[in-house]
């Protein structure tokens, strides 16, 4: 997944207190990203797992 060019997107319900992640998606996978540290490490997870977390929460 080429990073150089994603759109990060901080979560809507983050209280800009530092405790965020950023996420970014392609076809098949999605990157996390902790936003207080962007140029960190990065883990990739694949779309489907992403979705269904989502769904659960």
């Amino acid at each position: 997944m080429d990073l150089s060019t994603a759109k990060w997107r901080k979560s809507s319900r983050s209280t800009g207190q530092g405790q965020c992640v950023e996420l970014a998606v392609s076809d098949e996978r999605a990157a996390v990203r902790d936003s207080k540290n962007p140029g960190g490490g990065v883990l990739l997870v694949p779309l489907v797992a992403i979705r269904t977390l989502l769904h659960r929460l």
